[in-house]
């Protein structure tokens, strides 16, 4: 249930809120930032703050027409990093037209419409997250270099381990944000690391995505640093994957073999959301990244991981991915498995694609696709 505006207002002169930042992403989930002060909250609940949508990634909207951010209430969050005194709040922001119709191009807006779908089947699907992510020295001026902080392997410990510390306080610091941790080590990369964190339902899960990439980030300058998710920022080593954990049940039971197999059903032509860079191709089959349709009960080189418990993995997005979309998308996929009862087959073993035009061209060939995602968005990705 939403909070209401007594509530917020308590809320904000109990923490001493001087500052809100409304957030959301453009359609390739990079997060935006208006800052307003406590006084407009109000209006922003009743008539919205304006955007010049034209200005924003893939929000390709004729004229000047503008669009209106709706503070979505039950996400507010205090920053913790920012000062104890005259403190930051955050709202992750729902997206309207200027006829109060939701926007389209809305990752949050594709995402919640993809979960009520699947409820309206009978169906719940959990997920979980796990990100890695590079710390890179930075130059004389705080300017990135390509110099990683150290020179580490998997699950190395301190002193060889540098990131140790910085991983704490990204830990700490989800923590106080009402994420919960649960795994946090150095991974195969120098200066490779990987924190995952506890799942939920779908859309929580993807904001929470896109707020521990903020964090990442975030605790990373506060040390000197700078981290980055790109999928493959040195050639010669592993790149960084973007693991999807689902869970799904029908009426109360597992159904994870037809939930799979709906996945592998349209992978092919979804993957474009899941590796939407160029070096995102540079990371698939290296360093145990699929390379092809399959799945296994054990081993990480696999597409997807059929786990204990009724859970499935994907291993094939990587930092670059848009979580709302790609949560979506795998929501659709995996419900048409379902209902049309697919048995799991053994691993066709087919070739991902290699290279972004190739995937493009997949996606642009889609009915698929063309029936779920606005025009813009395969636009965007596609070229379609």
């Amino acid at each position: 249930m939403a909070i209401t505006l007594a509530e917020l207002q308590e809320y904000i002169q109990d923490h001493d809120v001087k500052f809100i930042k409304f957030s959301f992403c453009d359609v390739f989930g990079h997060q935006k930032i208006i800052s307003v002060l406590p006084s407009v909250l109000p209006r922003a609940l009743e008539q919205g703050i304006a955007v010049d949508a034209s200005r924003v990634e893939g929000f390709y909207k004729p004229g000047d027409r503008e669009l209106f951010l709706f503070p979505d209430t039950d996400t507010i969050s205090l920053l913790p990093w920012r000062p104890s005194h005259g403190r930051v709040a955050r709202f992750y922001c729902h997206l309207q037209t200027e006829d109060g119709e939701p926007f389209a191009q809305d990752g949050r807006k594709i995402l919640r419409d993809a979960v009520r779908y699947v409820r309206k089947r009978g169906l719940r699907v959990n997920f979980g997250a796990e990100n890695d992510f590079y710390l890179f020295r930075t130059g004389e001026e705080g300017e990135p270099t390509d110099t990683p902080f150290d020179s580490a392997g998997f699950l190395d410990e301190a002193p060889e381990d540098k990131g140790e510390d910085v991983r704490r306080d990204i830990c700490l610091t989800l923590e106080e944000m009402g994420i919960e941790p649960q795994y946090s080590q150095h991974i195969s990369g120098p200066g490779q690391n990987r924190i995952d964190f506890a799942p939920g339902p779908a859309l929580p899960c993807a904001d929470n995505v896109i707020t521990f990439r903020s964090v990442v980030k975030m605790m990373a300058a506060r040390s000197g640093l700078w981290a980055t998710f790109s999928p493959k920022p040195l050639l010669e080593e592993a790149g960084n994957g973007f693991r999807i954990a689902m869970r799904p049940t029908k009426d109360g039971e597992p159904c994870a073999d037809a939930f799979l197999a709906g996945i592998l059903q349209r992978f092919l032509e979804m993957q474009v959301f899941f590796a939407p860079q160029e070096e995102s191709y540079q990371r698939l089959g290296t360093f145990g990244a699929p390379d092809s349709l399959s799945w296994a009960d054990t081993g990480r080189g696999s597409l997807l991981r059929r786990k204990a418990g009724g859970r499935i993995e994907l291993s094939a997005a990587d930092g670059a991915a848009n979580p709302y979309l790609c949560f979506a998308l795998l929501l659709y996929a995996g419900v048409q498995g379902v209902e049309q009862g697919l048995a799991l087959q053994p691993a066709s073993g087919e070739p991902l694609a290699r290279s972004l035009r190739k995937a493009q061209a997949r996606c642009r060939e889609s009915q698929f696709l063309r029936e779920l995602l606005p025009q813009e968005i395969l636009r965007a990705y596609a070229g379609s």
